[in-house]
């Protein structure tokens, strides 16, 4: 019976990670989790409650769970060897864009028919799809160009068949580093269009950012980084002087914010109401559940604008306290990455917390009237279940990779 078992233990502990995951990135993504869930049972009871027939913690109560299970995957998925998340890379990827191509074919949700960004699960409701997008791409990135970081950082001439003509006269030379960059920017540009056919625009930016983030972290000559913010730089400026190219609801969203008196009881309404509500906070803040823009003037406060209300009630000491645990939080991963046992863990890491960094800049961004209303959410506040969900297992990947770090873990 104990030889048995002892093989049963023996079978399994080739998928286990062994040595202790790293504390003190635990202690802040559980901070951040715990604020979060807060802010948002404050934020969001009077809306649940004139919405969800009197059931003023309707929100909490659904996040709370996603939480939880959340929480039971991320500790599952920190105790499974990150080796075998190269395997994910391969099954993920195809799945994202079967997703990406479904989901256009779904009925939205009502009051959004032109926005089809969700797929309906019985019984767990509805998620995004961009939200595996996000993942798939950082994990297939990462095993990639591990995979081929030899080609990418060597003056190897490629073999591509598309390309013998070309190697083969006494012109320039295509390298193999060039395909694989193209490669990548195909794969990046391919995810980009069917998100923005979604009428996602948010959602498009943080997919590019993080394809060229992963492109600037894999070794690539530095000449494709410069390439594409140049390239993102001129689009960005023809989108501000002319923004009728861009769909209706996207280019109504740059009017207004070029405009400040633009349509102010519509599209401007909710950033104005947003900006009140951080201007009312001051300081110290008004006091947790004493937010006055939340009581129906902020349009769902639980979403994408709840940082309006964590200023509010939390002021500015407040916010900036999260802000800075963010800021830890993408520290803390850089470092993990950093002293990985292997170039794959490094990318991970790095492309996981990356994308928790550039989302919570781009909401605050967004909050704040920094940049155009795109609809994005900030990590571990805004409600949604299974964007909680995956960001938890994200997280547990990350410490999958720290246990094999080699730094303090206490």
């Amino acid at each position: 019976m104990a030889q048995s078992k002892e093989i049963k233990q023996t079978k399994y502990s080739k998928y286990m990670a062994q040595g202790g995951f790293d504390v003190p990135f635990l202690i802040i993504v559980l901070v951040l989790l715990t604020i979060g869930l807060v802010m948002l049972y404050s934020a969001s009871y009077t809306y649940a409650y004139y919405n969800e027939n009197g059931d003023s913690a309707h929100f909490f109560k659904r996040q709370l769970v996603f939480a939880v299970m959340g929480l039971a995957a991320m500790f599952v998925i920190s105790k499974i060897k990150y080796d075998y998340f190269k395997a994910l890379a391969l099954v993920i990827l195809p799945i994202s864009f079967f997703l990406l191509v479904v989901v256009l074919f779904v009925a939205p949700p009502p009051g959004y028919e032109d926005f089809h960004r969700w797929i309906t699960v019985p019984g767990l409701g509805t998620f995004q799809p961009s939200e595996v997008a996000k993942l798939a791409l950082v994990l297939f990135m990462a095993w990639h160009i591990d995979k081929y970081y030899k080609d990418i950082t060597s003056k190897r001439i490629s073999q591509a068949k598309i390309l013998q003509g070309v190697n083969s006269g006494s012109g320039r030379k295509v390298y193999k580093s060039t395909t694989l960059a193209l490669l990548y920017f195909v794969l990046i540009g391919a995810m980009c269009v069917l998100v923005m056919m979604e009428n996602h625009v948010s959602g498009t930016v943080l997919l590019f950012a993080l394809g060229i983030m992963m492109i600037f972290l894999g070794g690539f000559n530095k000449k494709w980084f410069i390439a594409a913010t140049i390239a993102v730089v001129i689009v960005v400026a023809i989108v501000i002087i002319n923004p009728d190219i861009l769909p209706g609801h996207a280019s109504v969203r740059i009017t207004s914010w070029l405009d400040k008196d633009f349509d102010p009881r519509g599209t401007r309404w909710q950033i104005n109401q947003a900006l009140y509500a951080i201007g009312s906070g001051g300081f110290f803040g008004v006091g947790l559940g004493n937010s006055k823009q939340k009581h129906l003037y902020v349009s769902e406060p639980q979403n994408d604008f709840i940082f309006s209300i964590v200023c509010e009630e939390l002021g500015f000491i407040g916010a900036a306290v999260i802000i800075f645990l963010f800021a830890l939080l993408v520290w803390r991963g850089f470092v993990i990455a950093m002293r990985a046992k292997d170039r794959f863990g490094a990318l991970l890491a790095m492309g996981l917390v990356f994308q928790v960094g550039i989302q919570a800049a781009l909401n605050i961004a967004v909050v704040t009237d920094t940049i155009p209303n795109t609809g994005i959410s900030l990590p571990f506040f805004s409600y949604g279940g299974t964007s909680l969900l995956m960001l938890i297992v994200e997280m547990g990947m990350v410490l999958s990779i720290s246990r094999y770090s080699r730094i303090s873990k206490s």
